[in-house]
C-alpha cells in the first residue's frame, strides 16, 4: 500500500516518492500545505475508494497515518 501511497503523492501533489517513507512528516518534511492536504485526499479518496472526513484529514501528521487510516477504512 505505501507504493500506491507514494505514486498518489507524486501525481497529485509533487512530492518525490523517495521522500514517501512512513516517518515522513507532511508539511515539516514534504511540504504539503492544506490546500494541497485537501488534494491529496481527494486522490486517496479516489484511488482506495475511500471517504476521508475533513476531521480526519486534520489529524493526519505522517505518512503512517495516511497508511492507518486508509487500513482501517478498508477494513469497515
Amino acid at each position: 500500500m505505501l507504493e500506491k501511497i507514494k505514486e498518489v503523492m507524486a501525481e497529485a501533489i509533487n512530492v518525490d516518492p523517495a521522500d514517501v517513507v512512513p516517518e515522513a512528516r507532511l508539511a515539516e518534511d514534504l511540504d504539503i500545505d492544506s490546500l494541497a492536504a485537501v488534494e491529496l485526499s481527494l486522490e486517496l479518496e479516489q484511488e482506495f475508494d475511500i471517504r476521508i472526513e475533513d476531521e480526519e484529514l486534520a489529524e493526519l501528521k505522517t505518512v503512517q497515518d495516511i497508511l492507518d487510516l486508509i487500513e482501517k477504512k478498508q477494513n469497515n
